[in-house]
This record gives structure tokens, C-alpha cells and sequence, in this order.
């Protein structure tokens, strides 16, 4: 799970400092089509998705204890924070 730079709410994941680039993300080829997915209510039960409903590229899912939307990016299997 990534959380952008610039969020500075409280999050209930691990932030040690380490910042990722959006070219060591590759964020310019993140999925430009979108599968809206119900929202979560927290990002243990986003991470937790493998085992009963494995997300697919482009899966967008709103974390409410977090207020944002992730979207899943199968090139670095993980969730990204998007506005």
C-alpha cells in the first residue's frame, strides 16, 4: 500500500520515512480503466483481499478509515493512493 507524499492525516500503516518516485512506481502506467469495488473499512481488510477476492488491474476501492481511494496496480502488486 502507498500513501502519497503530501498525506499528512493520520494513517494506520507504517510510514518509515522511505519515499517511493512515481517513475520507481511507474506511475505513469498506472490502469487508465477503472473497476469501482465496494469501499473498505480499513487498509487491513484492503491487504487481506488476496485471500478471498484477489483484486485485478484498475480495481478502485475507497478505505474508509483512511477517506481515499487505492487503486490496484497488478505492475507493482500493490495499492495505490489516488486523489
Amino acid at each position: 500500500m502507498f500513501l502519497r507524499e503530501d498525506h499528512d492525516n493520520p494513517a494506520p500503516v507504517e510510514r518509515d520515512g522511505l519515499t517511493w518516485t512515481a517513475d520507481e512506481l511507474h506511475l505513469e502506467s498506472l490502469p487508465c480503466e477503472h473497476q469501482k469495488k465496494p469501499a473498505m473499512s480499513n487498509v487491513i481488510a484492503l491487504e487481506g483481499l488476496e485471500e478471498y477476492d484477489a483484486p485485478c488491474n484498475g480495481d478502485v476501492r475507497k478505505v474508509d478509515s483512511i477517506g481515499s481511494d487505492f487503486i490496484y496496480f497488478n505492475l507493482i502488486r500493490g495499492w495505490v493512493q489516488i486523489k
